[in-house]
């Protein structure tokens, strides 16, 4: 039985003190496969090379939080990275692109421009996309109903369940993670109780969204340093059983259903299994 993590922010600092054996313990829980995506364009070179490095796969995009520091050049540089780069097929997505209207002071028009030039650059490159949605979903949907990239995954999905229809209609799957597992989070869980089969792929946006046995509040964190309540790959069918209780599935199946899922939102994925690790 074998995993894919379609969410992992493997490059983040706090992986730096163990990055390789956090890979070992990922491996060792099954989980074959994590998808790699870059927020900047700094980062582009680094996700690529941990992907060559140890068999995995990225994805090239700026992330809403950080278009306030990014210019027209940083564009310039996805635009030539695609390009350079259009022929690696680990490769699979561009992102994580999006748009974030939780966080307050955010520059909304300049978000949204970033957001339709990148799927515009997804669209000329002939791949999904990886998208981060919070309160946005509305105008991610208008910005995919305008410029049809083909499909990909609304990653850490918490819309409403019209929403989600909407998204699984432009072709492009929902991402569950840690926050499925928290028994307060009563949407998310319905959602995933509910939705199509065909709509769910697994992911853990490692070393962010910590399931429930890992949360430690904010006071908690501060008391210990920080050093508690990473989450990391490793965890994913741990999270995958919270998914499979919920929808009455055995482990087997939700490995196999999700599995498949992740292959069609991002089809170089199958390609993959063929190549050395």
């Amino acid at each position: 039985m074998t995993w894919i993590d379609t969410h992992c922010h493997l490059d983040a600092p706090e992986f730096d003190p163990d990055r390789i054996e956090v890979i070992r313990r990922a491996r060792a829980a099954g989980v074959t496969q994590l998808v790699l995506p870059a927020v900047e364009a700094a980062d582009f070179d680094r996700v690529r090379a941990l992907a060559h490095e140890h068999g995995l796969c990225y994805a090239l995009g700026i992330h809403p939080l950080r278009v306030e520091r990014a210019t027209p050049a940083d564009l310039e540089a996805l635009a030539q990275a695609l390009q350079r780069h259009a022929g690696d097929p680990r490769l699979v997505a561009v992102g994580e692109i999006g748009l974030d209207f939780l966080v307050a002071g955010l520059d909304r028009h300049r978000q949204e421009h970033f957001y339709r030039e990148q799927l515009r650059l997804a669209l000329a490159a002939r791949l999904p996309v990886l998208l981060h949605v919070r309160r946005s979903a509305d105008a991610l949907l208008a910005g995919l109903r305008r410029i049809t990239v083909g499909g990909g995954i609304a990653h850490a999905f918490n819309g409403s369940w019209q929403q989600a229809l909407e998204f699984l209609a432009l072709g492009l799957r929902l991402g569950f993670g840690g926050a499925m597992t928290h028994e307060r989070a009563r949407q998310i869980r319905h959602l995933a109780r509910e939705l199509p089969a065909h709509a769910l792929v697994l992911e853990t946006d490692a070393p962010d969204i910590p399931p429930q046995w890992l949360y430690r509040t904010a006071a908690e964190r501060a008391a210990d340093g920080g050093g508690h309540g990473r989450n990391e790959p490793a965890e994913l069918p741990r999270i995958a059983q919270v998914l499979a209780e919920l929808r009455g599935w055995t482990l087997q199946e939700t490995a196999a259903i999700c599995g498949a899922n992740a292959r069609q939102a991002l089809p170089r994925l199958a390609a993959l299994q063929g190549l050395p690790t």
